[in-house]
C-alpha cells in the first residue's frame, strides 16, 4: 500500500507541478494578451482623441468663418444703404441751389435743416465728403474727370476747373469719385 501511497503522491507532485506549469504559461500569456489588449486600447484612445481635437477645431473655425461672413455681410448692406442715400445728398444740394432763387427764407432754412440732420446721421455712420476746392490738382484716386477743357490759364493745366458732383468716403474708403472738369 505504501507503494500505492508513492505513487500516488508522485503523479499528484507531477500533477501539481504541471498544473503550476499550466497556470504559470497561462498567467503568462494572459498578461501578454492583456498587455497587447491594453497597447490597443491606448493607440484606439489617442485616434479617437485625435479626431475629436480635429473636429472641434474644425467647428471653431466654421463658428469664426460664419461670425466672419455675418459681419461682412451686414457691413455690405450698410455701405450699400449709405451708397444708395448719397444722390439723396445731392438732390438736396440742387433743391437749396433752386430754392435761393425764390427767396423765401423760411422754406430754405426748414429744407437745410433737413439737410443738415442727414448730413449728421451719415457722418455719424462713417460717411464723409471728399473735401475739394476749384483749383486744386486733380488726383484720381479721390475724383473722376468727365471732361477736360481749355484752361484759361497755364496755372490750371491739370487743376479742377469745376465740380460736378461731391464725392464721398465711407471710413477712408472712396465710395464714389468727386466729378469734376479738369483743365488742359
Amino acid at each position: 500500500m505504501d507503494i500505492n501511497k508513492k505513487k500516488t503522491d508522485k503523479r499528484s507532485k507531477s500533477n501539481n507541478n504541471i498544473s503550476e506549469e499550466i497556470s504559470s504559461s497561462c498567467k503568462g500569456e494572459i498578461h501578454d494578451s492583456l498587455k497587447k489588449e491594453i497597447k490597443f486600447l491606448k493607440k484606439e484612445l489617442e485616434k479617437e482623441k485625435d479626431k475629436f481635437l480635429r473636429l472641434f477645431a474644425e467647428f471653431e473655425n466654421y463658428k469664426k468663418r460664419i461670425q466672419k461672413e455675418r459681419f461682412d455681410i451686414f457691413r455690405n448692406v450698410h455701405e450699400q444703404i449709405l451708397i444708395d442715400l448719397i444722390p439723396i445728398l445731392d438732390d438736396f444740394e440742387r433743391g437749396i441751389k433752386e430754392l435761393k432763387k425764390s427767396k423765401d427764407e423760411y422754406l430754405i432754412k426748414g429744407v437745410f435743416l433737413i439737410q443738415e440732420k442727414l448730413i449728421q446721421i451719415l457722418t455719424e455712420k462713417g460717411l464723409n465728403k471728399i473735401k475739394i476746392k476749384k483749383g486744386d490738382d486733380f488726383n484720381t484716386d479721390f475724383h473722376e474727370a468727365i471732361t477736360q477743357i481749355p484752361a484759361i490759364t497755364e496755372n490750371l493745366k491739370g487743376k479742377i476747373i469745376e465740380i460736378i458732383e461731391a464725392g464721398y468716403l465711407l471710413k477712408e474708403k472712396v465710395i464714389r469719385h468727386a466729378k469734376v472738369i479738369t483743365g488742359k
